[in-house]
């Protein structure tokens, strides 16, 4: 059986094959946080995947935490109630567990959704709010600048964080994955170049790191005993070619291994996304090298992710042991059937509905087994 199609633990949740449906914004819920008829045919398209795993996308703890108005949020029992309806309906169609990215945006919020191409929306425009941040830093020099947050406030966004957390394991969610990269608010407070305080939050790696693991410590306080939590990591912020200190991989080695004392279920390892300038380069599986790099430093399963296309290229991934799972975003939107596809190109085995049985390829024996 290919490395790609047996089974893997995060924590004490099992999952049939490595193959993990990474959170990808779908900006398309309505004002008030809430879903749509587009997250419906969205979730239960990823239901039927053959996935091991999918990670719902960014959901906001806070309204003014959401990336664009039309965000998901997880801030209020009406959201969950939304959440814990639509889970039922998806379990009906297939066994696979869901997770949830509990987000907060920080100074990369109140901005329009991506097509539109307006970027952010200030505070006294329509659909505009003042953001926060670690510093009164934008992310553009032209944007309007984040309120710096006090050390009050930021205790309230931990709290928000733990109730949003409490939200998902009622709406039957089976993991929470911390979202602290792409620049948003966790990465902000982490990365010298987007945090300037002189606090207890500020400084040296110790400091900048606080904020992160005070959430992380507070989301694992309100969920039941070894329910799982994984965390998102921007592992480097691509400015090693400028003078300026920035967040790279040697930070985030270190700050996984203090999560995974704190009892993390993983580290889901991506890059990039807090500075305009950043040099990205971008190729086929640029991202393994971080996820490798932190892999070799933990004990707790690591997943890569970043233009991991072929069945190919992932087995590859984790026989090399560069990483332990395989997290797919795009992929997974342009072909929504990727692990079958990859199942029987690697000669692996993948559950699907039953209604689904009779289209196994004709010669390909034993590809698909029912839920």
């Amino acid at each position: 059986m290919p490395l790609l199609f047996q089974p893997i633990q995060f924590g004490d949740l099992n999952l049939t094959n490595k193959i993990v449906i990474a959170p990808m914004c779908q900006y398309s819920a309505n004002d008030a946080g809430e879903l749509s008829y587009w997250h419906e045919q969205q979730w239960a398209n990823y239901a039927l995947s053959g996935a091991g795993l999918c990670i719902v996308e960014a959901t906001a703890v806070q309204a003014v935490g959401r990336i664009s108005f039309a965000d998901l949020g997880l801030w209020n029992d009406l959201q969950r109630a939304q959440m814990k309806a639509l889970l039922q309906k998806v379990k009906t169609l297939s066994p696979m567990p869901f997770a949830i990215q509990l987000a907060h945006a920080g100074r990369k919020a109140s901005t329009d959704r991506p097509w539109s191409g307006k970027g952010q929306i200030k505070p006294n425009e329509p659909h505009g709010w003042q953001t926060v941040s670690a510093s009164d830093v934008p992310f553009k020099p032209e944007e309007h600048a984040p309120h710096a947050l006090s050390v009050t406030e930021m205790q309230d966004i931990i709290e928000d964080f733990a109730s949003a957390a409490v939200r998902a394991v009622d709406a039957g969610f089976e993991l929470i994955e911390l979202h602290a990269a792409h620049g948003y608010l966790l990465h902000q407070f982490m990365s010298p170049l987007s945090n300037r305080r002189t606090d207890e939050y500020g400084g040296s790696f110790e400091n900048r790191i606080r904020f992160t693991l005070e959430v992380f410590q507070a989301i694992k306080q309100a969920v039941p005993e070894n329910y799982p939590v994984g965390i998102r990591l921007s592992a480097t912020d691509w400015m090693e070619s400028t003078a300026t200190e920035s967040w790279d991989i040697d930070s985030t080695v270190g700050l996984s291994k203090a999560l995974e004392q704190l009892g993390a279920a993983y580290i889901h390892v991506s890059s990039g996304g807090l500075h305009v300038e950043q040099d990205i380069q971008i190729k086929p599986k640029y991202q393994v090298p971080f996820a490798h790099a932190v892999k070799q430093a933990v004990k707790i399963p690591v997943i890569a992710v970043g233009l991991i296309t072929e069945a190919k290229q992932a087995e590859h991934i984790l026989e090399a042991q560069e990483a332990d799972a395989i997290g797919l975003a795009r992929a997974m939107l342009y072909d929504p059937r990727w692990p079958w596809h990859a199942a029987a190109e690697l000669g692996g085995k993948v559950s699907i509905a039953p209604q689904y049985l009779r289209c196994q390829p004709h010669g390909i024996k034993d590809l698909f087994s029912a839920f």
